[in-house]
């Protein structure tokens, strides 16, 4: 069960948004680059955001360029869940292999600052603040067996194959 407050985004949330471009001489230093994660978007978010909280967004959320280190540095953040009723196909890839959960859903119903509770195996999330219910599909297992080991990597090195 994760649980956390909800930091809400609009549409559109590009990887340039998570990342700004002036910032990729950070690569080489994710723990700094994190420091400005979703800048561009909220200034404030990388300061206030909390070990547990979630990013919700609306539609297509991860759109642009193929940069793994995007979802990287928002669970370096602390976020343990991405939220959104759409997302960029390769940003749900990477996210997953980097051990982040992507959930889609109506995120109608949250709003900025909510306090969200999430069972990834059933497919639920409440919102603790205003009492909505809402689902998305279950995770796979074998997604689910990945994001408990963390990501990708460390499901091979553990597992050297994919069994659940």
């Amino acid at each position: 069960m994760l649980k956390g407050k909800a930091f809400k985004f609009g549409d559109d949330i590009s990887t340039d948004h998570i990342v700004p471009g002036r910032l990729l001489h950070l690569r080489s230093n994710l723990p700094e680059l994190a420091k400005h994660v979703l800048e561009d978007a909220d200034s404030t978010f990388a300061r206030r955001v909390k070990k547990g909280d979630f990013v919700v967004g609306g539609k297509n959320f991860g759109l642009g360029s193929s940069r793994e280190h995007a979802p990287l540095v928002i669970k370096m953040a602390g976020v343990s869940a991405i939220l959104a009723k759409s997302v960029a196909r390769i940003f749900f890839r990477n996210a997953i292999n980097l051990g982040l959960p992507v959930l889609i859903c109506d995120t109608e119903s949250i709003n900025d600052g909510d306090e969200l509770e999430v069972d990834l195996k059933s497919g639920k999330v409440e919102n603790l603040t205003n009492g909505a219910e809402l689902s998305f599909n279950p995770i796979p297992e074998i997604m689910l067996a990945i994001l408990n080991e963390g990501g990708l990597i460390p499901y091979i090195k553990k597992y050297q194959d994919f069994v659940v």
